[in-house]
């Protein structure tokens, strides 16, 4: 039996913590084969991003039809998109593969490095966000993309109907960075589902966002719902933040592998 393939088209991070190892990692304990188009390059360690040199639209391009037309997928995740181009031509090559597509539209790291040219985020807007089947903000990239700032639960509502008035079919919100048990908005418009956890006083949180996505588009791939990947990856992300780990002198990476050693 073959496993349920996943395809990550991100950014790789140096560090191991974020970006396409984060997802490989998440996507091998979840049981599936993760597959990579790598979209930009980052010098990148637990204290920052040093830099970053996005690839050509040409290599990005390959690589994913290279994947596609041979192993073939079963979902799709976008992480880091550095340019209008870039987003346009993974736009493009997302709206043609038939399967669900887990958008991350990664605006800034876990540092706050930019990892998104402004230019861009209109692409993200009206070229991105309309081909994927669950958009993931955080709050930080909802107040980017749709300029709505959430200080509350309450806020996370009209927060979600901004996002998905680009055309998303379903959208997360990610609550972590309010105060409070850890809260996210699944909606498509009609259907709310609240994902509730408790908080992990650990600050050893690189790559949730990755991680989350990827977990959705894993159990996507596995032919879950949405609402049962998102339940699912939420499930998966808890504990690999309780487990999260110190690595170099900042902040360290949620731990992947938590399953294999609890």
């Amino acid at each position: 039996m073959s496993l349920p393939r996943v395809l990550t088209v991100a950014g790789s991070d140096s560090g191991g913590g974020a970006g396409i190892q984060a997802d490989l990692k998440t996507m091998l304990a979840l049981g599936t084969h993760g597959m990579s188009v790598i979209t930009a390059v980052t010098a990148q360690n637990s204290l920052g991003v040093q830099g970053a040199w996005p690839l050509p639209v040409d290599a990005v391009r390959a690589q994913y039809r290279s994947v596609v037309d041979d192993i073939g997928v079963q979902a799709v995740k976008t992480g880091m998109l550095a340019s209008a181009e870039l987003v346009e031509a993974v736009a493009e090559l997302i709206g043609g593969t038939d399967v669900p597509a887990v958008v991350d539209p990664v605006g800034v790291s876990k540092h706050g490095d930019s990892l998104l040219a402004a230019s861009a985020l209109d692409s993200v807007r009206t070229r991105l966000l309309p081909v994927a089947t669950v958009a993931t903000p955080n709050l930080d990239e909802v107040a980017q993309l749709t300029g709505v700032r959430v200080e509350s639960e309450e806020q996370l509502r009209p927060a979600a109907a901004a996002v998905l008035s680009y055309g998303p079919r379903w959208v997360l919100i990610k609550g972590g960075h309010l105060p409070g048990e850890a809260v996210d908005l699944l909606t498509d418009g009609s259907v709310e589902h609240w994902l509730r956890a408790p908080r992990h006083d650990n600050r050893h949180t690189h790559g949730t966002g990755c991680t989350l996505a990827s977990a959705i588009a894993a159990e996507l791939a596995k032919g879950r719902s949405v609402p049962e990947a998102a339940v699912a990856a939420k499930e998966y992300v808890t504990g690999a933040i309780a487990a999260g780990f110190a690595l170099g002198g900042g902040i360290g990476p949620v731990d992947h592998g938590w399953r294999f050693r609890s």
